[in-house]
């Protein structure tokens, strides 16, 4: 699993002044950091860049040092995004868009339909598998986007306000599963205007004007009582603003 660290990043678009400046976080494996902040405060931008979808102006990210480079090989890298807008194609049903991603992977046809109906189902959509995406609804195309980055596995799990179109009940079956990713030992990023999902994450950046700060972070627990990967993931989550 991969440690993901930003370092003194600066992140800009053509236009305008940088959205984000001199941000610095490590996430650890097995670590759930929540993102927040009003909108507008580089929550996506923050995400996008981790994502090897925009490059620094200024700074670095690396996994476990190395660093990260253009989104090709942050996907090479086991990096998953799951994006604000769902990114699913309308054309294609709720199981076809977690299988496609799935064989472009590299997994194979069976194993590629096993994990597709177990996400689904575990996030309520067993019923909706054959489904065009166009036919379904907000909440259900956010969950099949979830499902798709859920059943990619990834080392480094990066959410962008995923819970937003959700009830109560989904919303709970989302952190739930988020949280079984780091239990796994993946470092999940999670940007959102919740309060209450963030308040069950391990530590939560805020961004303010392009700046970060840690306002929280849990205390690793004790490799006897915590998670399985617990006594490898000390954190040394922090931010620079």
């Amino acid at each position: 699993m991969r440690t993901v660290s930003v370092n003194r990043l600066t992140a800009a678009y053509d236009v305008g002044p940088p959205v984000l400046q001199d941000v610095t976080v490590t996430v650890e494996p097995g670590r759930m950091l929540a993102v927040t902040g009003r909108s507008g405060a580089g929550k996506s931008t923050l995400l996008s860049t981790i994502a090897g979808l925009l490059r620094p102006a200024e700074g670095t990210i690396s996994l476990d040092g190395e660093p990260l480079g253009d989104r090709d090989r942050a996907v090479a890298q086991g990096v998953v995004l799951v994006p604000q807008d769902n990114g699913l194609a309308t054309f294609l049903t709720a199981g076809e868009n977690v299988e496609v991603a799935l064989l472009a992977n590299g997994r194979g046809p069976a194993d590629a339909r096993r994990l597709t109906v177990e996400c689904l189902a575990a996030l309520g959509l067993a019923g909706q598998r054959d489904q065009l995406v166009e036919e379904l609804s907000g909440g259900q195309q956010q969950r099949t986007a979830i499902a798709r980055g859920l059943a990619l596995r990834g080392d480094v799990l990066l959410a962008d306000e995923v819970t937003s179109e959700l009830d109560a009940v989904s919303r709970q079956t989302v952190m739930d599963l988020l949280r079984k990713e780091a239990d796994r030992g993946a470092a999940v990023v999670f940007a959102t205007h919740d309060p209450d999902a963030a308040a069950v994450c391990d530590a939560e950046l805020h961004l303010v004007d392009g700046r970060a700060e840690i306002v929280r972070s849990e205390p690793v627990p004790d490799a006897t009582v915590g998670r399985p990967n617990s006594s490898a993931t000390s954190t040394s989550t922090t931010a620079r603003a």
